[in-house]
């Protein structure tokens, strides 16, 4: 990842290791720490390692509770404002009120307009400017000048208008799918317009980005890609197993396509396949997908395993031939990466940004979003391909994912957005 991608100035690039060690930043997530954001705890820990002191703050727990030792002990070091307590929460957004009334004002009256035209409603909105109140007055204690928030949504709603109260600067990454499904009601455009940077994971992000706003804003909108920690991939790679094994890690929803990977299933076992597959995830759609296992008669072929923690997921790839995600919307998945530094081939959609990591033909097979035939046809290749073959793709696939994707090359890089951020926000 090099300074072009990051669209870095050549003064963020500038920034030396003794001024970044003085950046401070706050993170802000909707849900935090979550079994499906460990890529956001990866990418504070790599910041962290190049010096910045980064403050974690979520705005509730996550709905999956704390399912692995890393998210435990990231908690430890989360401050939630709903759990905060009634006391708390009434004496952080008084504390704004009175040490910033104008800028507490302008951000109340942001979220209103905001609100007016948001699918959240004004009476959500009304949370969020109280939300911002009280990440404000913890940001004024903490001294810190900039928050970053993950995801476009709500998160990025108190963060900005946190930011307003303040007088302070803020960023955002957005991820997608969701953000590019309703930009005009989560207001995204005019968060790209009031943010001091904003991450997209992928080139295709960027586009999405750019389409919202005018071109005087397209040089705040920069690749960010998430990426992976050497301690997910260090140490030897088992080679794939002799048998055909399958697995999908994702949530359990519309958006991950696994009904179509079912139908897939079942053609591929129609034609003669011999494999199983494992899902990793839960989610809404779980009874739905149980069902189309029994209705086409997978039971002894699809496993739905839950759950994982990191290293149980790694321990499930290593376990398999190859790792399939068919896709109907997404960013770019952080699994699909995990899949590629273990040396396994990848079963994708031409969706997003998928395709800048996946090459057909070199480290893995793509196929039509929806269209369960051609993903059938993908897994009966990876069955049919000798093994000497399926450990060339994973290598390849290993090289990709390494070239574009090491966390402390993406950190370092990072850290130097945050130092261009702060130091010219000291200036003024």
């Amino acid at each position: 990842m090099d300074a072009r991608q990051m669209g870095l100035t050549e003064g963020a690039r500038a920034a030396d290791s003794s001024s970044a060690a003085a950046v401070r930043v706050a993170y802000l997530v909707n849900q935090y720490p979550s079994i499906s954001h460990s890529f956001i705890r990866r990418e504070i820990e790599a910041l962290e390692r190049q010096g910045v002191d980064v403050r974690r703050y979520t705005v509730r727990s996550s709905v999956h509770g704390l399912i692995s030792e890393e998210d435990r002990r990231e908690a430890a070091k989360t401050r939630r404002i709903v759990g905060a307590g009634a006391v708390e929460i009434a004496r952080a957004a008084a504390a704004s009120l009175v040490a910033r009334p104008f800028g507490a004002v302008a951000a109340l009256a942001r979220s209103f307009a905001i609100g007016l035209k948001s699918e959240a409603g004004l009476a959500r909105h009304a949370f969020y400017a109280a939300e911002a109140l009280v990440l404000a007055t913890w940001m004024r204690e903490e001294k810190l000048n900039h928050v970053h928030a993950h995801f476009g949504t709500n998160s990025a709603t108190v963060a900005m208008l946190a930011a307003r109260v303040n007088g302070a600067t803020f960023s955002m990454t957005v991820h997608g799918p969701e953000e590019f499904d309703k930009p005009s009601l989560i207001a995204l455009a005019p968060k790209i317009r009031a943010a001091a940077f904003v991450a997209a994971v992928s080139s295709f992000g960027v586009s999405q980005l750019r389409r919202l706003v005018e071109p005087e804003y397209w040089d705040r909108i920069r690749i960010v890609p998430c990426g992976i920690e050497k301690s997910f991939h260090e140490g030897p790679t088992p080679s794939p197993p002799d048998e055909t094994r399958f697995v999908c890690v994702g949530r359990l929803c519309e958006q991950k396509g696994q009904l179509t990977l079912i139908e897939a299933a079942a053609e591929a076992k129609r034609r003669g396949g011999k494999f199983t597959l494992a899902l990793i995830g839960d989610g809404d759609m779980r009874g739905d997908i149980e069902a189309a296992i029994h209705r086409f008669g997978l039971s002894s072929e699809v496993a739905l395993l839950g759950w994982k923690t990191p290293g149980e997921v790694r321990r499930e790839i290593e376990a398999s031939r190859a790792f399939i995600l068919p896709s109907y919307a997404e960013g770019l998945p952080v699994s699909i990466m995990e899949a590629m530094v273990l040396e396994r081939p990848v079963i994708s959609t031409y969706v997003a940004g998928i395709p800048e990591l996946v090459i057909p033909g070199e480290n893995g097979w793509l196929a039509p979003a929806g269209d369960a035939a051609a993903l059938a046809d993908a897994m009966m290749a990876a069955i049919a391909a000798p093994a000497s073959r399926i450990a060339e793709i994973g290598r390849a696939a290993r090289r990709r994912a390494l070239e574009r994707h090491d966390i402390d090359m993406i950190a370092l890089n990072l850290r130097d957005v945050f130092a261009g951020i702060v130091e010219r926000d000291s200036a003024r």
